[in-house]
């Protein structure tokens, strides 16, 4: 497989929406309430959404 081929594959791009939904996730959970643990949960999902697209982009640039 070439270079372009892999950066134009779709699962990289399937994989980058993926994480873009998990980190809105992390966002609208931080404005659930001023519960400390909210907090927590939404850090620990934006942190889980942040890995997710490194792991996406990291792979279109390999």
């Amino acid at each position: 497989m070439s270079t372009i081929e892999n950066a134009n594959d779709e699962r990289h791009y399937i994989l980058i929406t993926a994480a873009i939904f998990i980190g809105l996730t992390g966002v609208y959970i931080r404005f659930l309430g001023d519960a400390p643990y909210y907090n927590w949960i939404a850090n620990t999902v934006l942190i889980a959404g942040v890995a997710v697209a490194l792991k996406g982009v990291f792979s279109i640039l390999k």
